[in-house]
């Protein structure tokens, strides 16, 4: 079985490494190489893995074959608009980064498809499961949302503070999904308050250019910081988002002030 991973980076071969060992005929796509060509690396596979940054993922979508099942790695979409047009698309998202994942360091994801599960499941590597595909993409979004602001705010973990903070966006992730027409349970799971807990700590890009911004607001990512693009969407009202999420709210009126960020 071939599978075509979109996204040669940190997690793109993290995902790619645990095929390979599995046996699957593994071929990637790096967006940043020009000498890349996409048709290629898509002929004859089973299997597309979409592992890009979301702000990259737009401009290669079109040119993907709808009837193919795409399964998605990808965090930062705020809802499944952008996938309507596919015939057949999975999510896997959760509390992993891709150094553990390398690793064989035991670490638990969430999946929309049981097909997910069958492939990627190892001996340190497992899943929960939901059907709310939805659900998973925004929750895997707005954890970078919030791992900014808790940077931003200098939460500590282990302190009595960082798990109030952890406690309350929970609650507030589930006002956003509902009001989205998600499932607020999708936050119980792996994709949810456990990533947003490896997410509100080092060494999450979100949660230190969130610390960078309390001291210099005016700096700019030097790598992919999913949650400002994220964010981003927020701001273009692409969420409703409920007048209860104070800490979102809070964030998109500091972001403001963040001009070199937003452009």
């Amino acid at each position: 079985m071939k599978i075509a991973i979109l996204g040669a980076g940190a997690f793109g071969t993290a995902l790619g490494g645990v095929l390979a060992d599995k046996g699957y005929d593994i071929d990637y796509y790096d967006s940043r190489l020009e000498r890349e060509n996409l048709s290629e690396v898509l002929k004859n596979a089973d299997y597309i893995v979409l592992a890009v940054p979301s702000s990259v993922a737009p401009y290669l979508l079109p040119h993907l074959p709808v009837e193919k099942p795409l399964i998605i790695a990808t965090k930062g979409f705020l809802d499944d608009h952008n996938f309507k047009n596919f015939l057949d698309y999975m999510v896997l998202s959760g509390p992993g980064f891709a150094a553990d994942i390398k690793e064989g360091k035991k670490t638990h994801l969430t999946a929309t498809d049981e097909r997910v599960i069958q492939l990627f499941t190892t001996d340190f590597l497992t899943f929960d499961f939901t059907t709310d595909s939805k659900g998973v993409m925004m929750c895997g979004a707005l954890k970078n949302i919030y791992a900014i602001l808790a940077g931003f705010l200098d939460l500590k973990p282990g302190t009595t503070l960082h798990e109030q903070y952890l406690t309350e966006v929970s609650e507030e992730m589930k006002a956003i999904l509902s009001l989205n027409e998600a499932k607020p349970e999708t936050v119980e799971l792996s994709c949810g308050i456990g990533d947003l807990r490896l997410t509100c700590d080092t060494p999450s890009r979100n949660y230190e250019f969130g610390q960078i911004l309390k001291n210099n607001p005016m700096a700019k990512p030097e790598k992919t910081v999913e949650g400002v693009t994220a964010l981003l969407k927020v701001k273009n009202k692409e969420i409703k988002v409920p007048e209860t999420a104070k800490y979102l709210r809070e964030l998109i009126e500091l972001s403001d002030d963040w001009r070199n960020v937003w452009g």
